[in-house]
């Protein structure tokens, strides 16, 4: 794994939605690179029980998205501003709850870390050499009543599924800072309405 190409990553940026968020993409080195997954309580209105990063919606006081992320980490997971070391960000994308989300990657210690937030059910380290692993991905194409046409990610790793808006930003991250790449064409076309396959 190699961050150069997202420290060189001239990320874009959205600013046509209502709400603004941010999230730590963390990144724990070592021998086998892995990157630190939050849950998402079931009792929360936006997205209960999905895999998410750390991070949430820009509050008043908060200075800059960067800002937002780190507090969010903390509030999240315990992870101290002191202890992160920013790589760079990604592009922003835009949810199906109308936020604007800015991902920052950074480097963070290699430890134990625990929910410190009721919206966080349980943290998950998750191994890149699993998430790049082809056989644990699979990708939909179905059209949104919002966005039009999309293409929808799978990472199927340790019993966990990312997808979602986190799988977009997954993706962007693995194509920057790896050899892997999203197959070109989706395992399938679905309807609009049809089920999640989660």
């Amino acid at each position: 794994m190699d961050l150069s190409g997202i420290e060189g990553h001239g990320a874009e940026t959205v600013s046509d939605q209502d709400r603004e968020a941010a999230v730590v993409v963390p990144v724990l080195d070592g021998p086998d690179p892995r990157l630190l997954f939050t849950k998402r309580a079931d009792h929360l209105a936006d997205h209960p029980g999905q895999m998410s990063f750390p991070g949430g919606g820009r509050e008043p006081d908060d200075t800059d998205l960067r800002e937002t992320a780190l507090r969010e980490a903390r509030e999240e997971v315990g992870l101290r501003p002191e202890e992160v070391d920013c790589v760079g960000r990604l592009d922003d994308i835009r949810t199906v709850t109308r936020y604007s989300v800015r991902p920052f990657v950074a480097r963070v210690p290699d430890r134990g870390y625990e929910p410190c937030d009721e919206e966080v059910a349980e943290i998950a380290p998750l191994p890149v050499s699993g998430l790049t692993d082809l056989d644990n991905y699979d990708s939909e194409r179905r059209d949104h009543p919002y966005y039009g046409e999309i293409r929808l990610h799978y990472f199927r790793v340790g019993g966990y599924t990312v997808w979602g808006a986190t799988a977009r930003i997954l993706v962007q991250f693995l194509e920057l800072a790896t050899d892997w790449e999203a197959p070109p064409e989706p395992d399938r076309v679905v309807d609009a309405d049809a089920e999640y396959p989660v």
